[in-house]
């Protein structure tokens, strides 16, 4: 009976496993940078404040993000460790049981988003505007992120199971719904009444919410690995903690990226007083995604296997997918550093940048983009700690990289040579980030995955 529950995880070769996982992920998280660029594109035909106003209130969609991602991986890990164990009960509860983690953060965000986020916006700019752009579109994005965290607690269960073109369904249908809605809730077509960036905001939870529900449909009947049974649930504290223990650094890994874009703002927008540079750093992160979003649905996929093989003592197997992860993985970001140097222009003309844009935004991304050429290696060592239970090693080099490098050389930089010397401060942090990396992994290679090869100890 086992024997017919053996999951493709432990027996498929590795590189056609790698892409029969990632791939499907690849193209979803492909088509979420396209609409999260659609998303953006439209919202420039509005204003350049407009888009200063959905650039602002990144930090905060980030956090959100984040706090849903997080506790998705530590779930992740723990599904895919348990039935790389053969444990199918345990299976089922970390599923549970991380559901339960994702329904009390979806309760939090919808809190924040009802009383903080007109603060939020008061701090980073004066211009009443931009302010009340930023709230009527960050409020909606908060007070319905339920749709998002249920889509990333369902996804997360399909991925932990090595169903990765179900959640490539899923992530598709959502896109597909936000890139219709957009245009007809911002400029109120066909009928519809003209809503702005809330209309922008709107479409994206809509999305959701269908993605979400789609994805709940999948695990009930195409998914048998899991069992989802609310009657009866309860938590149960070793869940909780062990799925914490993951994603708790997980999150603030992530979070420091709130933290870092927020940061960047302030010293664009208020200590060199551009507006403009704060636009301009807002399309970097919708642009950088179109590079970073497959190599995060390459890691998607990799993260399980790597979980999964480490529960079923196969050192091999787990290295190899490391090996591929990161040959992948760099040569996605070789594609990214070439667009970002040789058709800067033209990726900043999509956002109907002006004249001062453009002048301001070419040596800002031709700059930044040098960091892709390490962080590949970067992204896929760093979610190898994580799949491994050692979350801790991917929160330090996160921490490290953005709040302890990246943001102090960016100010001093800002200080001595001015805007353009500010973008310098990517390239440099990612190259701290690679070493602190392989440090960090090497030790962790000495301490667990070098004796798996060794007959396991019995208790």
């Amino acid at each position: 009976m086992e024997q017919v529950r053996e999951n493709k995880m432990g027996t498929m070769p590795i590189n056609k496993l790698l892409i029969s996982m990632a791939l499907p992920m690849v193209i979803s998280m492909l088509v979420q940078a396209m609409y999260n660029i659609v998303d953006s594109i439209f919202v420039s035909r509005l204003s350049e404040n407009a888009l200063t106003a959905v650039s602002m209130a990144f930090p905060m969609q980030s956090l959100m993000f984040s706090v849903a991602a997080g506790i998705g991986v530590g779930m992740n890990a723990l599904l895919s460790r348990s039935l790389g164990q053969k444990n199918f009960k345990a299976a089922n509860k970390a599923a549970m049981n991380g559901m339960f983690l994702e329904a009390i953060g979806a309760f939090l965000f919808i809190l924040v988003g009802i009383f903080l986020v007109e603060p939020f916006f008061r701090i980073q700019t004066d211009n009443p505007e931009i302010i009340d752009l930023g709230i009527s579109y960050t409020r909606l994005c908060m007070v319905l992120c339920f749709g998002i965290y249920g889509q990333f607690t369902f996804e997360r269960i399909l991925q932990s199971t090595g169903r990765t073109f179900y959640t490539m369904i899923t992530q598709l249908v959502g896109a597909v719904i936000n890139i219709i809605l957009d245009p007809i809730m911002i400029f109120g077509l066909l009928g519809f009444p003209k809503l702005g960036v809330a209309g922008a905001a709107l479409a994206t939870v809509i999305g959701q919410i269908f993605a979400a529900a789609i994805a709940f449909i999948l695990n009930k009947k195409k998914n048998p690995d899991v069992q989802l049974e609310f009657k009866g649930f309860r938590p149960e504290n070793h869940y909780i903690k062990t799925i914490l223990a993951v994603g708790i650094p997980s999150i603030i890994m992530a979070s420091v990226g709130s933290v870092m874009t927020f940061g960047m703002n302030l010293i664009l927008g208020v200590y060199l007083a551009s507006s403009t540079a704060v636009a301009v750093f807002g399309v970097y992160f919708k642009l950088n995604s179109f590079i970073f979003m497959p190599v995060f649905g390459l890691n998607n996929g990799m993260v399980p296997i790597v979980s999964y093989n480490y529960g079923a003592r196969n050192r091999k197997r787990l290295m190899d997918t490391i090996k591929f992860s990161i040959i992948y993985a760099v040569a996605l970001m070789l594609i990214g550093l070439a667009l970002f140097q040789f058709i800067p222009d033209k990726l900043l003309a999509l956002f109907n940048a002006s004249e001062d844009m453009l002048a301001i935004g070419v040596p800002a991304l031709r700059i930044i983009s040098l960091s892709f050429s390490f962080a590949g290696v970067c992204i896929i060592i760093v979610s190898t700690f994580q799949a491994l239970g050692h979350g801790f090693f991917s929160m330090f080099v996160s921490i490290a990289r953005q709040l302890v490098v990246l943001l102090p050389s960016a100010f001093i930089l800002a200080a001595v040579g001015g805007l353009q010397a500010t973008w310098w401060s990517f390239p440099i942090a990612e190259i701290a980030s690679l070493t602190l990396s392989l440090v960090f992994f090497k030790h962790l290679y000495d301490k667990i995955i070098k004796p798996l090869d060794e007959p396991e100890k019995a208790e």
